[in-house]
Order: structure tokens, then C-alpha cells, then sequence
């Protein structure tokens, strides 16, 4: 069962191609991301030793790289190639030049 959660994040025009965002909704640190005018919403906090960089990231390849340590995470899933720990992912919607992000997370897939 799906609820809904959606918090206002940031108007849309605020996102920069293929930079990050930072915002905290309902106790959630999230990066979000605009890559080919697509809009991503991820957890903020690397799984390697909490970082919270995420949103620094680098893009490449449809994925965002923690400029920490590394690691490259699907922006779509969240997920770290094959069968390690990733981040979680947030639904969002776009109304009104706005970006919601239902803050009831996305399960993990491992």
C-alpha cells in the first residue's frame, strides 16, 4: 500500500542541469538532480560512512558519483552496481513549476 507524503522541495527554474540540489523535507536529507531535463530525487547521505555529498556529486552516465569516495549510484534507482547498497530514491511530481517529493521512500531492490 502506497501513501502520499508529497512536500513542496524548490521551483523547478532553481535546477541547474546536472547539478545538485540539497533540500531537507519531513526529516530527509535529499539531492536532487535535473540531467536531460529529467528530474531525480535521491537520499542525500552516502551508505559509505554517511557522507552527506551526495548533491555535490558528479553525473555521468545516467548516475551520480559520491565526490567523496566514488561511488556511482543510478539517479532512476538509486542503486550501486550489482548488489550493493544503495541509496533510496524518492517519487516526485512536477505541478505548477514546482518540485514535490513524496518523502515516503522508495524500497530498496537488495
Amino acid at each position: 500500500m502506497s501513501r502520499e507524503n508529497f512536500h513542496k522541495a524548490c521551483k523547478v527554474s532553481e535546477l541547474k542541469e546536472g547539478v545538485g540540489k540539497r533540500v531537507y523535507l519531513d526529516d530527509e536529507e535529499i539531492a536532487i538532480f535535473k540531467v536531460n531535463e529529467e528530474i531525480f530525487a535521491l537520499s542525500n547521505i552516502c551508505p559509505h560512512q554517511k557522507a552527506r555529498k551526495i548533491h555535490e556529486g558528479f553525473i555521468e552516465d545516467h548516475g551520480v558519483i559520491c565526490p567523496l569516495h566514488g561511488w556511482k549510484f543510478d539517479l532512476a534507482t538509486g542503486n550501486l552496481a550489482p548488489d550493493r547498497r544503495g541509496l533510496k530514491t524518492y517519487p516526485l511530481k512536477i505541478e505548477n513549476g514546482f518540485v514535490f517529493v513524496n518523502v515516503i521512500k522508495k524500497e530498496l531492490s537488495w
